[in-house]
């Protein structure tokens, strides 16, 4: 409830709590006024006995809490008690003295509450009777003038209540209706606020799931494959006893480290791999699958189709990534003699094929990793996803193997 709503509220209660009173008092006034000075001495002890009663009976009703707010809004048989001995009291005040129909007229204000619902309207047309009889000059009727005064001031007495006590009720079914909406609005905001704390709460741990599956990737993809290189580089050395044949494979093995050091940096703060620090993508891979070749003694060639474009660095770092595990997995498992790399550029999606004359292998006798750790191909696959790409791959044994992403071309942020 509002502060004017509250407000509000307050008024209707200091009316109803002290509106009998104020309506009493103009009618006494108004009937000492009125009142001629001959009249019976039986007939002024009648009103004076009868006013008293109507004092005593508020000050009753008052004194035993049935008009707190908590009990007189509900009908009860006392409430009911009170308003039928209110209704007789103000009908023989107005057959003594027609102003005291300001008195009777406290029964159009409260019957709703008072009275239960199928008796309210009854309530109200006993105060129309008895308002309607003061108007058309006081009981009791003496001519047929005022028998059809009285009909035609009581139906639209009557009329008129009924109509507002029928627009009341609407009023307060929308209210009892707003008070439901603005509970249920409430409820749905604190399960709304719950589910809002839930939701961090999911995304916290999602957020946390997905780094560490990007860390893991990251040092499967880089720091594992340079480790690989390294150990390879040196079983040459050991190996050989040419002593300038091992200082070259010692120089790679220190490059290969320096290298793994540099992307693992990068990768615990997020940042492009280092051969996309000054290169473009194209230029990326071609020194990339150069490198590799040389390192691996394996034929390696790479192909750009369609105009380069400056890609996102995620798409890019993806890409690159995706590259690099082929590679490696060309390397440790298929044995390859020759592979080929190529990048495509066709309008609003980049296509990256990568293709080797391997051992190959039997697609549906692979070993189905989780895409939450990242490695081989699912972890390829979950990067181009990662992108809204996609990764198919191809193979058979003896045959070679062919992996194909392709991803959105989403250029770089000027």
């Amino acid at each position: 409830m509002t502060v004017e709503d509250s407000r509000i509220e307050r008024r209707w209660e200091q009316l109803h709590t002290w509106g009998p009173y104020g309506f009493l008092g103009i009618s006494i006034v108004l009937g000492v006024v009125s009142a001629d000075p001959h009249t019976a001495q039986a007939k002024w002890f009648t009103a004076w006995s009868l006013v008293g009663a109507a004092v005593v009976l508020q000050l009753w009703w008052h004194a035993t809490g049935f008009r707190r707010p908590d009990r007189g809004r509900t009908p009860s048989p006392a409430g009911t008690a009170y308003y039928v001995v209110r209704w007789a009291l103000a009908f023989v005040l107005t057959w003594l003295s027609p102003f005291f129909a300001f008195y009777a007229a406290t029964g159009y204000m409260d019957a709703d509450e008072l009275l239960p619902r199928r008796w309210r309207r009854f309530g109200l047309l006993a105060s129309a009777v008895t308002v309607a009889g003061a108007q058309t000059g006081g009981m009791p009727l003496r001519n047929v003038l005022q028998w059809l005064l009285f009909a035609v001031l009581l139906a639209a007495n009557s009329a008129l209540q009924v109509g507002i006590a029928h627009l009341n009720d609407q009023e307060k079914q929308r209210s009892r209706e707003r008070t439901e909406t603005i509970a249920a609005l409430r409820q749905a905001l604190d399960e709304n606020a719950a589910l809002h704390s839930q939701l961090l709460v999911q995304a916290r741990e999602a957020g946390v799931a997905d780094e560490r599956r990007r860390l893991a990737a990251e040092i499967h993809d880089t720091i594992a494959q340079g480790l690989a290189g390294i150990i390879t580089q040196l079983q040459v050395v050991t190996n050989t006893p040419d002593p300038d044949l091992a200082e070259e494979h010692v120089s790679r093995a220190l490059a290969l480290a320096r290298h793994s050091l540099g992307e693992a940096r990068r990768s615990v703060h997020n940042l492009a791999p280092v051969a996309l620090e000054h290169d473009g993508l194209p230029e990326a891979l071609q020194k990339t699958v150069a490198e590799w070749g040389e390192r691996t003694s394996t034929r390696a060639e790479f192909i750009l189709t369609g105009t380069a474009e400056q890609l996102h660095e995620e798409v890019a770092a993806t890409l690159l990534r995706i590259v690099q595990e082929a590679l490696s997995n060309a390397a440790r498992h298929a044995h390859a003699s020759r592979v080929g790399v190529t990048l495509s550029y066709l309008g609003e999606e980049v296509i990256l094929d990568i293709r080797d004359d391997g051992t190959g292998f039997d697609l549906l006798a692979v070993p189905t990793r989780s895409r939450a750790g990242g490695f081989g191909l699912d972890g390829m696959r979950a990067r181009a996803e990662r992108i809204a790409g996609s990764l198919t791959v191809e193979s058979e044994p003896g045959l070679g193997t062919a992996l194909s992403a392709r991803v959105p071309l989403v250029r770089h942020d000027n």
